[in-house]
């Protein structure tokens, strides 16, 4: 009996695991999916709308390749150098909430006390359980301060090394999306570019769209659509700017 139980055990232990580490795992890197996302969205959508401005008011296919190049490397600089002190300012308003969050705890004590059982209380766990587990979590200041801010004020330690690499790829990101609408323009008419590269964004954009929706949550079709749509239309304000502001042609 006690073998077959064994048996049973290592068994559904090992079913367990499988399904665990290979059939359903966590997705690792997914935190720079999200910089990856807005790097490369910005930059496809405002690179496009730059070029389909100035290619609808010139027709000039030498200013819509300077434009867009000017555009693209502006904004790859300007979209790292956001992500870069965005990453800064968490780091530091979470540092000053935990540096806050210890000063309470040495000169409100009991009331900070209260609230980790209020938080426990609230996760329905009560009478001896409770107080064990209230007294656990105060008894080491690091343990109490990381329990506080996590399900008090809801934030998660964010270190300043990753604001440079969050600079990176959004950096990079934004140049790989900006070149990819002005590429037609390379090799083909302005007139035929412009709708190439419409149909060129908007196609990324989907894919893209499609994927994060496969990688988090949501429909992939439904958030493809939805991220090509809203990036296509954005984009297309350019191209109304262009058309408003159109340069006559120099006889």
């Amino acid at each position: 009996m006690t073998q077959a139980h064994d048996n049973s055990h290592a068994a559904l232990h090992a079913a367990e695991h499988h399904h665990h580490s290979r059939v359903d795992p966590h997705r690792k890197g997914i935190s720079g999916l999200s910089d990856i996302i807005l790097g490369g969205q910005d930059g496809l959508v405002n690179v496009l709308g730059v070029i389909l401005g100035v290619a609808a008011a010139t027709q000039d296919t030498r200013l819509v390749m300077v434009a867009g190049l000017a555009a693209t490397f502006a904004e790859s600089v300007s979209m790292g150098a956001v992500a870069y002190t965005s990453r800064l300012a968490e780091a530091d308003y979470y540092r000053s909430e935990m540096e806050r969050e210890h000063r309470h705890i040495e000169q409100a004590p009991r009331l900070e006390r209260e609230e980790v059982r209020r938080i426990y209380a609230g996760k329905g766990f009560e009478g001896n359980l409770l107080e064990r587990i209230v007294d656990r979590i105060t008894s080491d200041p690091e343990v109490w301060v990381a329990v506080m801010m996590a399900e008090e004020h809801g934030l998660v330690p964010v270190e300043r090394s990753e604001s440079r690499r969050a600079a990176f790829i959004v950096g990079l990101s934004a140049i790989v999306g900006s070149l990819i609408p002005l590429a037609p323009f390379a090799v083909l008419p302005v007139s035929t570019s412009m709708w190439v590269s419409v149909v060129i964004t908007a196609l990324v954009l989907f894919v893209v769209g499609a994927y994060k929706a496969r990688l988090t949550v949501g429909r992939p079709a439904r958030s493809g659509l939805e991220m090509a749509l809203i990036g296509t239309v954005s984009a297309l304000v350019g191209y109304g700017v262009g058309l408003l502001l159109k340069v006559p042609p120099i006889p």
